[in-house]
């Protein structure tokens, strides 16, 4: 079944071809790991290991009691070396603790066991979650002990299993629902015990159509729907997915545990699972390395820590100088100055994109010709916004336009005939806004 099809967003070419037939590889470990102490949204943790220490694979080296916080594990095992500021993926630059690898890969002791999740209750599941530091995979890094424990006063009826994976280059929903059908079945299951919930929706673009039947087949049984959704860019985001799945929409200011419903990626059920299951924190995850500045390009299992650098070694480097280095997709990832950046818990692709993959032409004024208005998934005047922010007329931005319900998509962007770089001006709009409001809470 194809849901309904939608009017807004955009379809650029997927690019997904060079990696999307490509099996996981887990290769050789790094020499050095870098694992920042803030890899997800809420309060950075806090090292809990110091320079010299002897560390194994699995152990708990950063953690804080924030409300809103995640727990850091070692994703190898060796010696820490250092415990200092170094480039971070999208901070620019934060604490991190670098470790040299001993070679043994040595489990933290006591750290693995077998357990058997149905007869876990709902507290003990989420206890695993939280010590196991796992996070919102799809980009969000949201703590996912949280999400999964909402308040009493909330209802949630609804589960969403994001598979949609809309950004061009990136396959590794793809893959990880081809290769890890088992522990996605598992992980599925654990979370809709957890939210006491029955109606459970996998949304995945219809260009994955392999990919739908292998959970169609593994889910033949269940209640659990999987739908095959339209191909079109952001469909991935989550008020978007809620929108096609269920004809739900968010309003503004609000979330999507307010209209009864909760989303989660695949590849966290898969987590999820790995936590619950076996005992596994999260400590590596699958990347999509692509782009035609790459000599190969390919899916890898890498630990968390793994230099971007390093990453792109296990493609056989670089042929050629890339026009852009992008954590993420090209649409909403994030360009990085330096190859020293490590893989964290929200990198879903590394991209060396060559001129031919970016094709950037120079920004002129605005045509006022509505493109970016006819693909705005929110129902924007993008055009108006980047004019705006450009004068850094933010009241206006705010009251009269809704600047803060901008998802970022770059829909409007890749749409423009002039070039316009919206998305930029938008955020600085945000930024302006953000530094007022501290401002003003400062002069309290």
């Amino acid at each position: 079944m194809i849901a309904k099809r939608i009017k807004w967003g955009i379809h650029p070419d997927t690019k997904k071809a060079a990696t999307s037939g490509k099996a996981i590889i887990t290769p050789a470990l790094p020499q050095q790991v870098v694992i920042p102490v803030r890899q997800h949204i809420g309060a950075p943790a806090i090292p809990i290991v110091k320079k010299g220490d002897l560390v194994k694979k699995g152990q708990l080296i950063a953690k804080t009691d924030a409300p809103v916080s995640s727990y850091i594990h070692a994703s190898i095992s060796g010696k820490v070396v250092e415990i200092a500021d170094k480039p971070h993926p999208v901070y620019g630059e934060g604490l991190a603790i670098v470790i040299e690898n001993d070679g043994l890969d040595e489990w933290e002791e006591g750290l693995l066991t077998e357990r058997d999740w149905k007869i876990l209750s709902n507290s003990e599941i989420i206890d695993i979650i939280r010590n196991a530091g796992i996070v919102g995979m799809g980009g969000a890094a949201f703590p996912s002990h949280i999400k999964l424990n909402p308040p009493k006063d909330k209802k949630v009826d609804t589960l969403i299993i994001n598979a949609a994976e809309c950004e061009p280059f990136l396959t590794v929903d793809h893959r990880v629902i081809l290769e890890y059908t088992d522990k996605i079945v598992t992980g599925i299951q654990i979370i809709q015990k957890l939210l006491s919930v029955d109606n459970v929706i996998i949304g995945i673009e219809d260009n994955k159509m392999n990919a739908v039947i292998k959970l169609k087949e593994a889910f033949s049984k269940t209640t659990i729907r999987v739908e095959a959704i339209q191909t079109r860019y952001p469909q991935g985001a989550e008020k978007m997915i809620i929108q096609t799945l269920t004809g739900r929409e968010i309003e503004p200011g609000k979330l999507p545990i307010d209209i009864g419903v909760i989303v989660q990626n695949v590849s966290t059920a898969i987590a999820i699972c790995d936590a619950v299951t076996k005992g596994l924190p999260l400590i590596e995850r699958v990347v999509t390395l692509s782009g035609k500045a790459l000599k190969e390009q390919k899916n890898l299992s890498l630990r968390i820590g793994t230099t971007f650098a390093d990453a792109i070694e296990l493609c056989g480097g670089l042929g050629k100088h890339p026009e852009r280095l992008i954590m993420g997709g090209p649409m909403m990832g994030m360009s990085q100055y330096t190859t020293q950046v490590p893989v964290i818990k929200g990198t879903s692709g590394i991209l060396a994109l060559s001129k031919k993959d970016v094709n950037d032409r120079v920004e002129s004024a605005c045509l006022h010709c509505g493109k970016c208005v006819d693909v705005c998934p929110m129902g924007l005047n993008p055009s108006i916004l980047s004019i705006l922010g450009e004068k850094e007329l933010i009241d206006e931005a705010l009251k009269d336009h809704g600047v803060l319900n901008c998802i970022e998509c770059g829909c409007c962007g890749y749409s423009c005939p002039s070039k316009r770089k919206i998305v930029h001006y938008i955020k600085y709009t945000k930024k302006l806004l953000n530094d007022q409001a501290a401002n003003a809470k400062g002069g309290k």
